[in-house]
């Protein structure tokens, strides 16, 4: 598999020996944990603690600098129509009010605003990491026995894995296309001028759509030929026993989301507050 491609890539690390039910419920409570509070403290140790499972799975920075660049991106226009719909909106919360900036009308930008925003920031920088670090050091075929292992149907979650196993599939069929293209006089590395990216890269897009498709009737003719569905429960060969160390990450899961629960009553709601 190409290394640049965003999906599972076998390694011999912890994290890859984890059991995926383990780490799908760290990921499930961790991430409830994160979204509900806005507590600074607890969102800057998680999300130093999330980047360091980055060195922890061998996760290389080509393989996820794609798509943490689009959710820089993205993340940032985000915090921009926050600030632009409603720059008071920390005033609301915190109480009270200490201007950095006066701007024009209504357009100011205080204190408690810059701390809500930073706030919202952590919150994508506390799971994205996470999700990231599960999705590259998971087998698709331990997710989806994972998941089935919670409670959802194993019809879903075996869709859930082949999606996960296509990913690449189709990251791996873009990037030869693309190559050949170029072979062929067609500039769509960083040289050439972004129009003529987009559209050399829109060219590939739109075919790459249909062939997949095609590939998905494929699959799921070959699965109903074999019968898939027809019974109510199914085996996994890929299912482990929990061990020890599996059992520690969900003590650990429960564990920070207990904090969260206490966060809640030393606050007094979601916020914390250092402006009192």
């Amino acid at each position: 598999m190409n290394q640049q491609t965003l999906g599972y890539h076998p390694g011999k690390t912890v994290l890859h020996h984890l059991n995926a039910t383990a780490k799908m419920i760290f990921l499930l409570l961790v991430t409830i944990a994160t979204m509900t509070t806005y507590d600074t403290r607890f969102l800057m140790f998680v999300g130093v603690a999330s980047l360091g499972l980055f060195k922890l799975g061998n996760i290389q920075w080509h393989q996820i600098s794609f798509v943490m660049k689009f959710i820089l991106f993205f993340s940032l226009l985000n915090i921009l129509a926050i600030y632009l719909f409603e720059p008071e909106y920390g005033v609301s919360l915190y109480g009270t009010r200490h201007v950095l900036w006066t701007g024009w009308g209504r357009f100011t930008f205080t204190q408690e605003e810059l701390f809500y925003l930073g706030n919202v920031a952590l919150k994508y920088f506390s799971t994205i990491p996470l999700a990231l670090t599960f999705l590259l050091t998971t087998n698709p075929s331990s997710f989806a026995s994972s998941l089935n292992k919670l409670g959802i149907s194993y019809k879903i979650s075996y869709a859930v894995a082949l999606a996960l196993r296509y990913i690449p599939d189709i990251q791996e069929d873009f990037f030869s296309i693309s190559q050949a293209q170029q072979a062929r006089g067609l500039e769509m590395s960083k040289k050439g001028k972004f129009s003529q990216r987009i559209k050399g890269i829109s060219q590939i897009v739109l075919p790459l759509i249909f062939s997949s498709l095609d590939r998905i009737e494929t699959i799921s003719t070959a699965m109903e030929l074999r019968r898939f569905g027809q019974k109510k429960k199914r085996t996994w060969y890929v299912e482990e026993p929990f061990k020890v160390s599996d059992y520690l990450v969900i003590v650990l899961a429960l564990s920070l989301f207990l904090v969260t629960l206490a966060l809640f009553h030393v606050n007094g709601g979601r916020f914390y507050n250092p402006f009192m």
